[in-house]
């Protein structure tokens, strides 16, 4: 590994890549927020909880598949039981258990068609058909699970796989 700064090249692949996705996300959030008043982690919890776990899992499993830590992951859940879009409760073997609410599956079915719809007008009607399979090569190639990195936990991110694992089957 080298420790000479960037060359142009990279700086400007690395700048474009965090330019390119920050935009597509902040586009897709607001879109979301702004029709149903869900924020982008709220969305992503309430998501996840549906998709991953049939609307519940364990609070370390959930960490995991969002590459949080704990800590924050605890602090959204506590804003988001707040607002009565999740529960959690201890497991018999003690672990916490998190459960999307009554209110936070209403609020995920009306977020899923504004999340399609805005994933579609700011990123895949951009691209032509031989971006979105090079897209997903790069994401395969980059994948945190994929390469055996660990999450910042110090476990990798295999349980029920991460979102482009998932997607490319």
């Amino acid at each position: 590994m080298t420790t000479e700064p960037l060359s142009a090249e990279e700086a400007a692949v690395w700048h474009a890549w965090k330019d390119m996705t920050e935009t597509v996300r902040g586009l897709v959030a607001r879109a979301i927020a702004d029709a149903t008043g869900l924020s982008d982690p709220d969305y992503g919890i309430l998501s996840r909880l549906a998709d991953l776990g049939g609307g519940r899992l364990r609070q370390h499993e959930l960490a995991a598949s969002m590459n949080w830590s704990k800590s924050r992951l605890s602090h959204q859940l506590s804003r988001m039981q707040t607002r009565n879009l999740v529960d959690r409760a201890r497991s018999a073997d003690g672990a916490v258990v998190v459960t999307i609410s009554g209110p936070g599956r209403e609020a995920l079915a009306a977020a899923r068609p504004v999340h399609a719809t805005a994933v579609r007008r700011h990123l895949l009607e951009r691209l032509g058909p031989a971006q979105i399979p090079a897209i997903l090569d790069i994401a395969r190639k980059l994948d945190p699970a994929a390469l055996g990195d660990v999450a910042g936990s110090g476990q990798r991110l295999r349980k029920r796989g991460t979102p482009v694992q998932r997607a490319l089957g």
